[in-house]
């Protein structure tokens, strides 16, 4: 049954209450490689570390909305009226998080979401999901996930929105390496997508990979890490929006080349290229922007 885009958008939002504390911002940080030697810049225990690793200093980077509360939300909000689809035929396209304020390190919301658009590409059609999250003292976050779902197109909708953006021709401002360990899926998974895409070497060999790949998310993650590192003096709190397109996959093991622009003066806003250093620099993440103060 193809995917009903007027039933889909207008159906009644789904709200559900959300809680995390600081164990689950912890096991968050650790899973984008946090502390990790390979993975950071400096040792575990460099105070720039432990600000993702300890609780008595820690603070939360925004990305960590898209786990709050298990994660759950994308799959969960596949379901619903105009929607009849395959999950094998999906793909996370794109993710795009803004916040509100700084997210608590422990707290409870109510997480609010719906079917914003649909796009139709032709062969495939793109759902963005969007989730809102709010506490007693208001909103904290709105978070957009673009899906992409392969055979769903065809419906005679809109097409959406297709730019991309072409890298700045000089070179990056900075470029840092993030070295991927052998067990980071096996770790970031923990906080919610339980997909044996990462896990599961016979899984995906079925989906076509000749090994488990690395969650798009925590690559998502472990970029803005490294954006708050290098260019924000490590203050999260900075952070406005960050959004980017899932370009390609990356492998357990393999080595994050994340080069970083300042824009132009007054914008406030860095763009970023990640590529897969090991695979002659293949896309990993592309049209990604990191807004902030």
């Amino acid at each position: 049954m193809p995917i009903d885009a007027a039933k889909a958008v207008a159906a009644e939002p789904r709200s559900a209450e959300i809680g995390w504390d600081h164990k689950d911002v912890l096991l968050y940080h650790l899973g984008l490689g946090a502390g990790s030697f390979q993975g950071s810049p400096g040792p575990a225990t460099d105070p720039d570390e432990l600000r993702y690793t300890l609780e008595s200093k820690l603070h939360v980077l925004p990305s960590f909305a898209t786990v709050a509360g298990a994660g759950k939300g994308v799959i969960g909000g596949l379901t619903g009226p105009g929607l009849d689809i395959n999950l094998a035929s999906v793909l996370h396209g794109g993710q795009t998080v803004e916040v509100h304020r700084p997210i608590p390190v422990e707290g409870r919301a109510v997480s609010t979401s719906r079917i914003a658009a649909v796009y139709d590409k032709g062969k495939a059609a793109i759902l963005v999901l969007r989730s809102e999250a709010a506490d007693d003292e208001g909103p904290l976050w709105t978070s957009d996930a673009q899906i992409f779902v392969r055979g769903e197109g065809g419906f005679g909708g809109d097409r959406g929105p297709s730019q991309r953006l072409e890298l700045p021709a000089r070179a990056p401002d900075r470029t840092v390496e993030r070295t991927i360990r052998e067990d980071q899926a096996l770790l970031y998974r923990l906080s919610g997508d339980f997909n044996p895409l990462h896990a599961d070497p016979e899984f995906a060999k079925l989906a076509g990979f000749d090994r488990p790949i690395l969650h798009g998310l925590c690559s998502y993650g472990m970029t803005l890490k490294a954006v708050v590192d290098t260019m924000l003096g490590g203050d999260v709190t900075r952070i406005r929006s960050y959004t980017t397109r899932f370009a390609g996959v990356v492998f357990p093991g393999e080595t994050l080349r994340i080069r970083m622009w300042r824009c132009a003066e007054g914008t406030a806003r860095v763009q970023v290229s990640v590529t897969a250093v090991e695979r002659d620099d293949a896309p990993v993440l592309a049209d990604t922007i990191v807004d902030h103060s």
